[in-house]
């Protein structure tokens, strides 16, 4: 189960059914400690608008239980990973404050382990170069 492998997760061990019975889940997108599954969503960071749609089957399945890298799958609080919908941080940022830049971070991140494309108002804020183009200083967030 996903939500066991998360690095904000605080599980209590499982019954022989494999099930969660009890724990707590952080959500950084808006700073939301929870005791119950049920309000919480898995934000798959950003592939369907950029190239996810036309993925096979399988290539989709195997993104959606990726627990290879720790940020493609991360568990948030069902209202935040709703108002989000399938924007890019170009259109929606967390609303805390605190976490945008490594949610943009995270985004790039999962973009390139996936080979996804980016549009352009997404290239802008994600850009790798400094105002000079003299080199890389990390993304603008």
């Amino acid at each position: 189960m996903v939500l066991c492998l998360l690095p904000h997760v605080a599980a209590a061990p499982r019954s022989a059914s494999a099930a969660v019975e009890g724990g707590s889940w952080f959500s950084y997108d808006d700073g939301v400690t929870g005791m119950s599954a049920s309000g919480l969503d898995i934000d798959q960071m950003g592939p369907w608008p950029s190239g996810a749609s036309v993925w096979s089957a399988q290539r989709r399945e195997a993104y959606a239980n990726d627990q290879g890298q720790e940020v493609s799958l991360v568990a948030v609080t069902a209202r935040s990973n709703r108002s989000r919908a399938d924007q890019d941080p170009a259109q929606w940022l967390p609303p805390a404050a605190d976490v945008r830049c490594l949610y943009v971070g995270e985004w790039v991140a999962t973009k390139l382990r996936w080979n996804l494309t980016a549009d352009e108002p997404e290239r802008v804020l994600t850009a790798l170069e400094d105002s000079d183009g003299a080199g890389v200083v990390g993304p603008r967030c």
